[in-house]
């Protein structure tokens, strides 16, 4: 019965998702194929050229790092302005609880509509690396799962940490001093042993770094620790499921408490 009403509000993201599709265009395609282009193709061939310590050409490597960066920021995107929106802007998720819906189906519907759409982008995402020479088609359609698993964890607790806020200016600092950072230190555009020792210890602990390793280890099988760590596959999912199931379990605790009279 639960699944039917998570269902059911899933539907509804759908359908207004048909009108808000365009504006979600650039961060979800157009953005990562630039950067795919920029840093992998173009910068990608003068790192090659170089004395690089990378085993693997810088495309590949870049490529598979940026299917766990992209699902990082369309799952905080999921979980922050239409969160906010659903609570204090347009009010929809207390309309929602005179149905018979409640807290508990909002927050599972958005992740069952956070899943569908995060396996589309990287589905296709996948695809386009494939075309561009970077991954092979097999690794990379395998390396999605782990990709959506990442953006589902940072959509949970995100969306946790959105219903704890009192107004939207929060939001920018998030993604500013937290998604960027992530964006830029966890292992995407190069490997965390170039890193200072203490930031090196700080990156480990990072979502987006099990995310990036995650991803790595599936799309670029049989690499060596010059490209990923030596840390078990099942360590990265495992800290990445954790991190979803504690955060819908507070997102629905924290929806309740905000949303009921």
């Amino acid at each position: 019965m639960t699944l039917s009403r998570s269902l059911r509000y899933a539907e509804s993201e759908v359908i207004a998702y048909r009108r808000t599709w365009r504006g979600t265009v650039i961060t979800s395609f157009v953005n990562p194929i630039l950067f795919l282009a920029a840093m992998g193709a173009g910068l990608g061939a003068l790192v090659d050229d170089g004395s690089g310590e990378l085993a693997i050409p810088y495309l590949a490597f870049v490529a598979s790092g940026l299917m766990a960066a992209t699902a990082m920021q369309n799952g905080a995107g999921d979980g922050s302005f239409p969160v906010m929106a659903g609570i204090l802007w347009r009010k929809n998720f207390h309309g929602t609880i005179t149905t018979p819906l409640g807290p508990e189906d909002i927050v599972w519907g958005r992740l069952l509509w956070g899943l569908a759409r995060l396996t589309f982008v990287l589905a296709v995402f996948a695809v386009i690396a494939v075309l561009f020479g970077a991954l092979d088609l097999v690794p990379a359609l395998l390396a999605v799962p782990p990709s959506v698993l990442t953006g589902v964890a940072f959509t949970s607790c995100i969306t946790a940490w959105t219903l704890t806020q009192e107004d939207g200016r929060s939001l920018s600092t998030l993604f500013r001093f937290l998604i960027v950072p992530l964006f830029l230190f966890s292992g995407t555009f190069f490997p965390i042993s170039q890193l200072p020792g203490l930031l090196q210890q700080v990156a480990y602990a990072t979502p987006l770094f099990h995310g990036v390793e995650a991803v790595r280890k599936i799309a670029l099988p049989g690499v060596g620790e010059s490209i990923v760590t030596s840390i078990p596959l099942a360590v990265h999912i495992g800290y990445l499921v954790v991190m979803a199931a504690v955060g819908v379990f507070l997102s629905i605790r924290l929806l309740d408490k905000r949303i009921r009279p």
